[in-house]
């Protein structure tokens, strides 16, 4: 039996034979600094259309498309986005043990006016140096999106943030609904929203489609600007979003809200004549 050496032992015995100190290899900058952009803009790509994928579904999917990946690779990355499967099993945002949870209200539930239900996600968007995260508050009758924010990190300071300027530019809702989250559960959130007297709703564990209608913002920004666009900084990642959420709620007509635009069902216009 031919005895193989590991990568280490390998390198080690190559650098010994041609006299080279190992620790110089490691000197020379890789021409890309983080290996773990070009696969995780794909698992973003594939996750938007398969989000019921686990990290052993995701793993056969990569392969699949030609990156030799082990899982445990994969689950890391999946870790470090955020994301899970949406099937029924582990919710995809992390639930904090200690913090309360609320029951979700909107079951069958007709919304029919602008402010009677507001939306909430964090959704993970890549560029060409790393990625950020992005929250966004939508108004569910209109689709409107009320506000967001990007960040480097999952922290609380960006979600308050885009909460404070909805409810400072468009008032309050009855209802805030949010998935289980552990930035949604947090005391700082509940708190803000229960001084405003909105009532908390929260998805059920793995019912992804509880909060359908950001979900497919999410995907409409992806497909439509985010996959399109690469870009280089926040700054122009930044820009880029303004504009695309703008002509998303200003231009952009939905079929479901019977070919008006986000603005226009939010305002309480007519729905246009047909050409």
């Amino acid at each position: 039996m031919i005895q193989r050496d590991s990568p280490k032992v390998s390198v080690a015995r190559q650098c010994g034979l041609l006299g080279v100190n190992r620790s110089s290899l490691y000197i020379t900058p890789s021409a890309n600094p983080d290996p773990r952009l070009p696969l995780t803009s794909v698992i973003d790509r594939i996750y938007m259309e398969h989000p019921f994928m686990g990290s052993r579904q995701m793993t056969r999917a990569l392969r699949a498309a030609g990156f030799m990946v082990h899982r445990s690779r994969v689950q890391r990355l999946m870790q470090l986005m955020d994301i899970r499967s949406m099937a029924p099993g582990p919710h995809t945002s992390r639930k904090h043990p200690s913090h309360p949870i609320y029951p979700y209200l909107l079951r069958d539930r007709e919304v029919i006016r602008p402010n009677e239900v507001w939306a909430t996600d964090i959704t993970y968007i890549p560029f060409r140096k790393g990625f950020f995260y992005l929250i966004a508050i939508q108004d569910w009758y209109s689709r409107k999106i009320l506000a967001w924010r990007l960040s480097s990190t999952l922290d609380l300071a960006f979600c308050l943030d885009a909460l404070r300027e909805a409810l400072a530019t468009y008032g309050t809702p009855e209802i805030f609904n949010t998935d289980q989250g552990s930035h949604f559960t947090a005391s700082d959130w509940v708190d803000i929203l229960n001084a405003h007297g909105i009532t908390i709703s929260m998805d059920g564990k793995g019912r992804a489609l509880d909060n359908v209608f950001i979900e497919r913002f999410w995907r409409s920004l992806k497909y439509e600007y985010v996959f399109l666009h690469p870009v280089e900084d926040g700054a122009e990642m930044k820009a880029g979003l303004h504009t695309y959420i703008t002509w998303y709620n200003q231009d952009r007509p939905h079929s479901s809200l019977e070919d008006r635009t986000p603005d226009a069902t939010y305002a309480g216009e007519a729905t246009p004549c047909a050409a």
